[in-house]
């Protein structure tokens, strides 16, 4: 298992702690209805000149003038932003789906404060994205095309994700985890005595990690995003909340409250002496 951390997180370690600043305010200042442009325009002078961000920015912002979104520039700029910070992005920005820009803003900060922390690992970052994915229930073929691509991942991790995106459905998630671990490996010799016929497969997950999933085999994939969160650590993938049905009545029963209160006003004037009809009649214009 390789988890050097140059390898895991190819860009420097302030960019990652601009990155996660960026993504965060970006998207606390559009729950404000503030225009992108100006949002862009004053991040853009928040961020410390010594890092790549804000060249970046600035073309962000100069193809959000022309094309009237982010995806398309983040993808010109495949150096410096992942594929797996654009495939989110371009979900989001697209309106056949329900899957809101801040939730994926929101993604894109977490995952860009996980790679600058101590813990981080590549067991840790391949599980938050797919639990992105699954959460939020974008596209498992796109997704994971995606994440194999990104230049965090070398060639073992690379085929074993187009893998899962191959026999995901077929094969439990859980499964394929486990027998990728050094728990499998070890029940395995302790069975057959040799680990000569596992030296073909390469080991990816640590025996914690292979624990876990034999526990969660044949149960719900959430309770083993769960538990695997618990114990590696790796930041809560946002999601998004659904709508309260409470909330939805307030402004239906605050139209019937105020129906009730006009016939109630009704009724006394005619208990009173009659209705005074001319507070009906719409006033004349003068000639």
């Amino acid at each position: 298992m390789s988890n050097n951390r140059a390898t895991i997180s190819p860009l420097e370690h302030e960019e990652y702690v601009e990155q996660a600043h960026f993504f965060r305010v970006l998207g606390e200042r559009l729950l404000e209805n503030i225009p992108a442009q100006e949002i862009l325009a004053s991040v853009r002078e928040e961020l410390l000149a010594t890092t790549k961000l804000p060249l970046a920015v600035d073309f962000l912002l100069a193809e959000l003038r022309h094309q009237g979104a982010f995806a398309e520039g983040m993808k010109k700029l495949s150096h410096y932003f992942s594929p797996f910070q654009c495939y989110v992005i371009t979900e989001s920005e697209n309106d056949r789906r329900r899957f809101d820009l801040r939730i994926g803003l929101q993604i894109l900060a977490r995952e860009a404060e996980y790679r600058i922390e101590p813990n981080l690992t590549l067991q840790g970052l391949f599980l938050f994205q797919f639990e992105a994915l699954c959460r939020n229930r974008l596209s498992y073929d796109l997704g994971l095309e995606a994440m194999a691509s990104d230049p965090s991942y070398d060639s073992p991790w690379h085929d074993w994700i187009l893998t899962v995106r191959r026999q995901l459905g077929i094969v439990e998630l859980a499964d394929m985890i486990y027998v990728r671990s050094d728990f499998y490996r070890e029940k395995q010799a302790a069975i057959s005595g040799s680990e000569a016929d596992l030296a073909s497969e390469q080991v990816l997950f640590g025996s914690r990690e292979g624990r876990i999933a034999w526990a969660n085999r044949a149960k719900d994939p959430l309770m083993l995003f769960a538990a695997m969160q618990r114990h590696l650590g790796y930041p809560q993938v946002p999601r998004t909340k659904q709508a309260d049905p409470e909330e939805r009545l307030l402004p239906s029963l605050a139209r019937r409250v105020e129906q009730l209160e006009s016939r109630m006003k009704l009724i006394q004037e005619e208990q009173r002496g009659g209705i005074n009809l001319e507070q009906f009649y719409t006033p004349e214009q003068e000639t």
